[in-house]
């Protein structure tokens, strides 16, 4: 009877891979498109195919379990209809449409998906999540594999190495950390802050007991000069991928409109998250799940930064302050539960973390002394500081303290380690 137990696990295991071979190359097909709106309208417009010589992510997860972010898109079979592929993401776009200038203009942003090279025809369908949290179809492309307009070029060629190698891209969660500001005499510089960053990572709890899961690679991407954009103080960097301080006039918001530069570096090594690391000592970063990360170099709060960001771009958590500046207007509605897993307005909390909370602690939870290192339900986060509610009374994804990640985010980032590691 054990024997044909693990035979039966043995043949489901072999089907499992065999669907990533039945219908995959091991490579990367990018599809980048624009997309253009304002704060209460949007619309997508292809731009081009892009063939990448690796495949960074899972070959046995290929379907979006959890379904965070405000978009997502499949990849399916035109002729069976069967669903191949998904990802859920957000984007720069999104958070835009928050602000107040979306009110009074149009813009239009780059943005890109990728997906295992599909043997045979495939349609791409993107959805949008509408104000009651359930997903809109707001566009589809066909893609021919064949289609000869599907560059192969290698556009940023950039001499690549490895931070921290644990095996094959298939099975690990693959981070590659891009150079930005950094010029070619400052890339031993570059190289030696990798390390120091990947140091940051793994003193995490929650990354150090899974440092053998991470691979993490360094990309070499040089820029003409050295540091980052400063508007607000009239300085202007050439940089390989343009960040600037600033992002929608926040002067710690550190971020970059430039995509598709960002894409044509990353190709250069198997990848599942991107993170830019920019060289200056101001503080500042940003983090857009399945997007990318952004992280000062040479902060002394770099440490914190570089992991709450990440908290953000790969495991989809949320801002759980209440009281800093931010640029966003009515982020969260309080009529539906927020998809972040740490956040939650109570309109559907059995679906978050309830199991964890004590039945001796009350919902809400009160911020007081007994319940400071209870997992609970606080008042306060997402930006306002009422109706929206947190998991723990403080945590590395509420205040500038690091390694401090809360049970419920913790659980999270083990979660979709868990996911990219199979």
């Amino acid at each position: 009877m054990k024997t044909l137990f693990i035979n039966l696990l043995f043949v489901v295991s072999l089907n499992l891979h065999a669907s990533f071979d039945d219908h995959f190359l091991s490579k990367t097909l990018r599809l980048d498109y624009y997309h253009l709106g304002n704060n209460l309208e949007d619309s997508y417009s292809f731009d081009e195919l892009i063939e990448e010589p690796f495949w960074g992510g899972s070959k046995v997860n290929l379907i979006d379990t959890f379904e965070y972010g405000s978009y997502l898109f499949k990849v399916i079979d035109k002729e069976t209809s069967e669903v191949l592929y998904s990802h859920g993401y957000s984007s720069l776009f999104q958070e835009w449409q928050t602000t107040l200038e979306a009110k009074s203009i149009y813009r239009t942003y780059s943005e890109t998906v990728v997906f295992p090279f599909p043997k045979k025809t495939v349609v791409v369908e993107f959805y949008k999540r509408n104000k009651k949290n359930n997903w809109d179809k707001r566009f589809e492309y066909t893609v021919d594999p064949t289609n000869y307009f599907i560059s192969k070029e290698m556009k940023i060629k950039c001499d690549t190495f490895k931070v921290n190698n644990a095996g094959d891209p298939a099975t690990k969660l693959d981070i590659v950390i891009i150079a930005e500001g950094y010029t070619a005499a400052e890339m031993e510089k570059f190289q030696k802050d990798c390390q120091r960053f990947a140091g940051y990572l793994f003193k995490t709890s929650v990354y150090k007991k899974n440092k053998n899961n991470i691979n993490i690679w360094g990309v070499k991407s040089i820029s003409a000069e050295s540091g980052t954009d400063f508007p607000g103080l009239g300085t202007w960097k050439k940089t390989i991928v343009n960040a600037s301080f600033y992002t929608f006039d926040t002067e710690r918001y550190l971020m970059t409109t430039d995509n598709k530069n960002i894409r044509n570096i990353a190709a250069n090594v198997p990848y599942d998250q991107i993170y830019i690391l920019v060289n200056t000592d101001h503080y500042g970063g940003g983090g857009i799940y399945n997007f990318y990360s952004t992280c000062a170099s040479d902060n002394s709060n770099s440490d914190f930064i570089f992991t709450h960001e990440f908290g953000h771009a790969f495991a989809g958590l949320g801002d759980e302050y209440y009281s800093s500046e931010t640029s966003y207007n009515d982020f969260y509605s309080l009529d539906v539960e927020p998809w972040e897993p740490n956040l939650t307005t109570l309109i559907d909390f059995g679906k978050k973390w309830k199991t964890m909370v004590d039945k001796t602690t009350p919902i809400p939870t009160p911020i007081r002394k007994e319940f400071y290192n209870k997992v609970g339900v606080f008042e306060g986060g997402g930006y306002v500081a009422k109706g929206v509610y947190r998991p723990y009374n403080d945590c590395t994804m509420k205040s500038v303290k690091f390694n401090e990640f809360c049970p419920v985010c913790s659980q999270a980032i083990q979660k979709m380690i868990d996911f990219y590691a199979k």
